[in-house]
């Protein structure tokens, strides 16, 4: 059940009618769209249940089982692939501990300057001239000269930044500062939507979302909405002990939905081709009471609700999906609310109570957002967003291009799986006959009234016939290799029809291609490559209008951030994290070394450079890469160190001047003795008569 309920501002128009004006026209309206939609999706469901029970290792109701069989085995290598997918798919997104999502300003930014400049005497020798111009200064007006300009701040708060200096929009002169006020705005709006994703614990969401992508085909995110978190914070009072002072701030939160309960237009092919869509929820008292505390619900409808009783049904797939026997506490204590969002004829929702535009005909239509149960409206209003969107986000695991659901590993691998459960059932079933004898009795040869059980020590009353014929065992050959070459084989269809080698999931003993280091890296480039095609539609379906609507609720509902206007844009970085890193690392590096040509460096931006080389090599690159002021102080101080080390320490200029000077000839050290034939005191030798041998001072005695 959800708990984000986006509460409209105050001049937006609300349902005005009570509870007990009953509109059972548009309850009614609501659940002849559900039933449109159940049964618009009747065929994906059981495709579903299959799915579900493939991954939880239960056998359909419409396997048939010869008299014959004994074993019921289920060999999940479904659940093994769903999770090898789901766990490959978490570690690329959120490798770096962050959400593949960027924000970057358009190429021409619109509304704010692109590049901006502390303004310098140069500037008043170029001319400033009004690009609209005004009446009597005698200059030819421009179309729409005297209309009102358009109200920009071209430097999107920036200029209250720099304490009052004077900021000129356009690039640098003369090499003086330059500032970029949309990449600013972009970098702070990245910023904001990134905690706020972490605020609201963002990564549980999506982790539930992928799961069910993989295993259904379909995962649906629901929001943002604006959610109160309780904020814990503890103050010091005047006689300085602690107090617990918590507040309560406004974030936007998203929620993941389950495909069970995501009811939408059985036409559509994506959420923004549907008409509406209704997410059925399943309430108890406490949970449809505390509706009465969000905006614009009904009290006195929620009441009328609860005293009726409870009014919640079953669906055929809810039994298999609990896997228990709580169906009679479900029906005695749950309540079948559906939440709607989608369009409602003008005339029909001025006729409910809501504040239609006069502009309006009685054809058009308007986005609305109602909450039924039973016969009872417990809100009723205009879609809040602006521009109005369908607050929903579907994303499929494998594009299905002609309906709105899409394709997972379960229903891939389907017929890969039933084999390798049938040749493993065969399997076990002949081991068992064969590693057993049947034996053949001639009950005429026996003694009437003999027990035919078979134990050892077992003594049989033969009263005719010929020794050893009354009972005979017979042994049946074992077919189980062949079954299990087989399930190997079948195996391998489930690696070739979900695109994921078992060697991704910590199989060992790999054959064929798989055995050589070369073969090894095929298979693991087709597994990369099977993911990039599913990380991709994450980024096109989910990252990239989740990002667009968090950027359009801080637009509308965030007024603590003034400075986050512009020209941008959001960009998904999903697939990029799936090229293999060792390989992005390496080329990045050969790239690096290239540019270090003082020829070639000018035109590449080596800050990125670098923190891309560290993105690829998973290190952060905001704890580790200067930016260019403190590139600029870290250089000096390796260029005074290396002049430091040209020079040479003291020591290494003494030593050096020593050494020059035994090179020239006639310079003696100070305090060595000329005269000193043996050298020792670092003098050079004297012209004294030669040591022969046996005197004290050859060296060569003994």
């Amino acid at each position: 059940m959800s708990e984000n309920f986006l509460e409209p501002p105050e001049d937006t128009p609300v349902a005005v009618f009570e509870a007990e004006e009953s509109m059972p026209g548009l309850a009614a309206y609501i659940k002849k769209k559900f039933e449109d939609a159940e049964n618009g999706r009747f065929a994906y469901e059981q495709r579903w249940l299959k799915a579900y029970k493939n991954f939880r290792g239960i056998y359909d109701s419409t396997t048939q089982y010869r008299e014959s069989e004994r074993s019921k085995v289920f060999i999940k290598i479904t659940k093994t692939k769903v999770l090898a997918a789901y766990g490959q798919i978490i570690d690329i997104l959120f490798a770096n501990k962050k959400f593949p999502l960027v924000v970057e300003s358009t190429p021409v930014p619109e509304g704010i300057a692109e590049f901006a400049h502390l303004q310098t005497p140069l500037d008043d020798l170029v001319p400033q001239e009004d690009p609209y111009g005004y009446a009597g200064d005698g200059r030819d007006l421009r179309p729409g000269a005297l209309e009102a300009a358009p109200s920009m701040d071209f430097l999107g708060g920036t200029k209250d930044r720099y304490e009052g200096a004077p900021l000129r929009p356009g690039p640098a002169l003369m090499g003086e500062a330059q500032i970029s006020p949309a990449q600013r705005s972009a970098l702070k709006m990245e910023k904001m939507i990134h905690d706020q994703l972490l605020d609201t614990n963002a990564v549980n969401v999506f982790r539930s979302g992928i799961f069910e992508s993989a295993l259904l085909g379909t995962g649906v995110i629901k929001g943002p909405f604006n959610f109160y978190k309780r904020v814990h914070k503890w103050e010091k009072d005047e006689d300085g002990n602690r107090m617990y002072s918590p507040y309560e701030k406004i974030v936007p939160r998203i929620e993941h939905v389950s495909a069970w309960d995501f009811y939408p237009d059985p036409s559509a092919t994506s959420v923004e081709d549907c008409e509406y869509v209704i997410q059925r929820h399943r309430m108890n008292k406490q949970q449809l009471r505390n509706l009465i505390n969000h905006p614009f619900f009904y009290k006195d409808a929620i009441e009328n609700v609860i005293a009726t009783g409870s009014n919640y049904q079953d669906k055929y797939f809810e039994d298999t999906i609990r896997e228990d026997e709580t169906e009679a506490y479900y029906q005695e204590s749950r309540f079948e609310v559906f939440e709607y969002w989608g369009v409602l004829d003008a005339e029909f929702a001025e006729n409910v109570g809501l504040d239609i535009p006069e502009s309006m005909g009685p054809l058009d239509q308007v986005q609305v957002n109602i909450w039924i149960c039973g016969q009872e409206v417990l809100r009723c209003v205009l879609n809040p967003f602006t521009p109005a969107r369908i607050p929903f986000n579907v994303f499929p695991y494998e594009i299905n291009p002609y309906q709105i659901w899409g394709v997972g590993i379960a229903e891939n691998m389907e017929d890969a799986q039933m084999l390798m459960n049938g040749h493993v059932r065969m399997a076990i079933d002949n081991l068992a006959l064969a590693g057993n004898l049947v034996f053949d009795v001639d009950e005429a040869s026996l003694v009437p009234g003999q027990n035919m059980d078979i134990f050892p020590g077992k003594i049989f009353r033969r009263q005719s016939g010929v020794t050893g014929t009354a009972v005979n065992g017979l042994k049946f050959p074992n077919t189980a290799p062949e079954n299990i070459q087989m399930y190997q084989i079948s195996r391998q269809l489930a690696d070739e029809e979900t695109g994921l080698p078992s060697i991704m999931h910590g199989q060992t003993g790999v054959s064929g291609t798989g055995r050589t280091a070369s073969g090894l890296s095929m298979l693991l480039g087709g597994a990369s490559l099977s993911l990039k095609t599913v990380i991709k539609n994450i980024d096109d379906a989910l990252l990239k209008p989740l990002g667009e609507a968090y950027f359009q609720w801080n637009m509308q509902f965030n007024e603590t951030a003034p400075d986050i206007e512009g020209d941008l844009e959001i960009k998904p970085r999903g697939v990029a994290a799936v090229m293999q890193k060792e390989v992005r690392s390496q080329r990045l590096t050969t790239l690096l070394q290239t540019v270090s040509n003082p020829m070639l460096a000018p035109f590449i931006k080596i800050p990125n450079l670098i923190r891309e080389l560290a993105i690829a090599q998973d290190i952060d690159p905001d704890s580790l890469v200067n930016d260019v002021s403190e590139a600029q102080i870290f250089a000096e101080m390796l260029k005074g160190l290396a002049n430091a080390q040209q020079a040479g320490s003291p020591e290494d200029q003494s030593a050096g001047n020593a050494e020059g000077s035994m090179g020239q000839s006639g310079d003696v050290p100070a305090g060595a003795d000329p005269n000193d034939a043996s050298g020792v005191g670092g003098g050079q030798i004297g012209t004294g008569s030669v040591p022969a041998a046996g005197e004290d001072n050859f060296t060569g005695n003994a």
